[in-house]
């Protein structure tokens, strides 16, 4: 499903990606491990085009999202990001966080956002929490909802960039399950905590 061929990012004279290869396989869960500054969130980045890769390719299903041509907006909305920081948007209740990129891109109604947020809350295991703001939950209720907010288009592919490194031991445990349950149907490549090689 995706395969990657000799990428390398750089920053002026800061070569973060030297020449990266793998290939990862449909329902495979990948962990990307490394010390600070080893380039695992500017290689989840690249992944997702919010970073243009100085050299090589990234073939999803085929299509090389470093070609110009590509759509990079049309290939994003089958990509689910989740972030360490979470990004919620705090003037917002839970369920509108997760229905707000469906219903303004229209690819649903807000009644219909609304029965999969709520689904997609149930799953996490926060169904309660919908009508809440993001400033009212935990550190570990906020990445649960941030996960939903990642399924919500039913993406193929779920990247997330150190989704327990703001989190204590026990609910980075849980945050692990539930991704590991996510994975299930989805293409997950999860950069964990920082570690020294």
């Amino acid at each position: 499903m995706i395969s990657i061929k000799g990428l390398i990012k750089t920053y002026g004279t800061n070569t973060v990606l030297k020449g990266i290869d793998f290939e990862v396989l449909e329902n495979q869960v990948v962990s990307l491990i490394g010390p600070s500054g080893s380039g695992k969130s500017t290689l989840l980045r690249c992944l997702n085009g919010l970073e243009e890769a100085t050299e090589g390719h990234i073939y999803v299903d085929g299509s090389d999202i470093t070609d110009p041509k590509l759509n990079i907006n049309h290939f994003r909305e089958n990509v689910g990001m989740v972030f360490q920081s979470f990004n919620l948007f705090p003037h917002l209740k839970v369920i509108d966080n997760i229905t707000l990129a469906p219903v303004t891109l229209n690819k649903m109604s807000k009644t219909e956002a609304e029965e999969l947020g709520l689904r997609l809350l149930d799953q996490v295991g926060l169904k309660e929490k919908a009508e809440m703001y993001p400033n009212s939950l935990s550190g570990g209720q906020k990445q649960r909802v941030a996960i939903a907010r990642a399924l919500v288009n039913n993406p193929d592919i779920i990247l997330a960039d150190e989704p327990t490194g703001a989190l204590d031991s026990k609910t980075s445990m849980q945050i692990m399950d539930l991704i590991k349950e996510i994975a299930n149907d989805k293409l997950v490549i999860m950069v964990t905590h920082n570690a020294a090689l």
